[in-house]
């Protein structure tokens, strides 16, 4: 998820997603590791060319392919074979790099906190926490299904966010990236960047925050999935792979080709969505 280039960026958003991929353009300033500074939207987890996945799971129904995406093959295959801007690194020093990379997906987690059942209609919140991820951007959605390919925005299944998702970053409150989409436009969205996120695998250190999504039932009663999908780099995570731009700051060594990216994803909420149970009548002494 660590691109680089105005229009590579306006491109990803245009077939479908933020393409929170690994692309390494000339160009303004980097979506991710610098997030998607220019898109305040809903999204979907199907760019397929610029991240890897750490379970297999994630892509079910999808064979070879499917082990094809995983981290291990797509990304840290190229660093252990020495290919493209991994060449410049000696032998010694792209083992330990697989082995901080892999700490960093390690320690990059996310969990989803919700109520078990909820009124039709009703309004509630439920919490997304994430670990880690390699700064300084992140991304947290909210979507149907635990899959690279098949995910939608949560709202596909009657979800409706209620007003702007409260974003709590390392070092506290945030809204300057959801306050870049204008307030009559509205700000019920199911993204959000989680920005100033600094984890170092050098040192062990890791990054949290929380975002507060509000939420209001669907109308029809029935059991409904919620899923909290995680968009993270990797690279910037360790100084091995971390190139300073004297514009654009810390950038990933891999570039356009280095498949460094992650989507990842919460265990599968279930929300039984039913009318309350009724009170029982006081009795009436004589």
């Amino acid at each position: 998820m660590e691109m680089q280039g105005i229009w590579v960026r306006r491109l990803a958003i245009g077939i479908g997603v933020v393409a929170l991929g690994s692309a390494s353009i000339a160009g303004d300033a980097a979506a991710y590791p610098g997030g998607t500074p220019d898109f305040q939207t809903d999204v979907a987890p199907y760019c397929a060319a610029c991240h890897s996945s750490t379970s297999v799971e994630d892509l079910y129904g999808f064979g070879d392919r499917a082990t094809a995406e995983l981290a291990r093959n797509k990304h840290f295959g190229a660093i252990r074979a020495g290919t493209g801007p991994y060449a410049a690194l000696s032998e010694a020093n792209r083992v330990k790099l697989v082995e901080l990379l892999s700490a960093v997906d390690r320690n990059s987690t996310i969990t989803l906190e919700f109520p078990p059942s909820v009124v039709p209609g009703s309004t509630f919140q439920v919490t997304v926490k994430v670990t880690g991820g390699a700064g300084p951007s992140v991304g947290v959605g909210l979507v149907d299904r635990p899959h690279r390919f098949f995910a939608r925005p949560a709202s596909a299944l009657g979800w409706e966010v209620v007003g702007a998702p409260t974003v709590i970053g390392s070092t506290g409150p945030q809204s300057a990236w959801i306050e870049r989409l204008p307030e009559r436009e509205g700000r019920s969205i199911t993204f959000v960047n989680v920005e100033g996120v600094i984890s170092n695998a050098d040192i062990d250190k890791w990054s949290r925050a929380k975002i507060i999504f509000t939420l209001k039932a669907p109308r029809e009663v029935g059991d409904y999935p919620l899923v909290g999908a995680y968009f993270y780099g990797t690279e910037t995570g360790t100084a091995l792979s971390t190139q300073m731009h004297p514009e654009f700051g810390p950038q990933p060594l891999g570039g356009a080709l280095g498949k460094s990216g992650r989507v990842k994803f919460s265990k599968q909420a279930v929300i039984s969505v039913k009318e309350a149970d009724p009170q029982p009548v006081a009795e009436i002494q004589p």
